[in-house]
């Protein structure tokens, strides 16, 4: 997961990766590792740098993303894929 963005700043914010895109609205999959758990979320909405592919998280997208990912945790799975919900 690349930096969390406030939602009012990331407007022809470029790339901080390549510093050539600009990056526009789009869906991404994260994934992470912990406690012996691969959690992988589907369909994260994110800012997406067309050029190299880095995405950027606004703060509720993060936390409903590490929401999801230490449910998972909790409930002892060692592998859990998720489709993050709309809000």
């Amino acid at each position: 997961m690349n930096l969390i963005l406030k939602q009012e700043n990331n407007n022809n914010m470029k790339c901080l990766d390549c510093k050539h895109g600009i990056p526009e609205k789009g869906k991404v999959t994260v994934s992470f590792d912990k406690d012996n758990c691969t959690v992988v979320i589907k369909e994260v909405p994110a800012m997406v740098c067309p050029i190299c592919g880095a995405y950027y998280l606004d703060e509720a997208t993060t936390e409903k993303v590490l929401q999801a990912g230490n449910a998972a945790v909790k409930n002892g799975a060692e592998v859990e894929i998720i489709r993050l919900k709309a809000a």
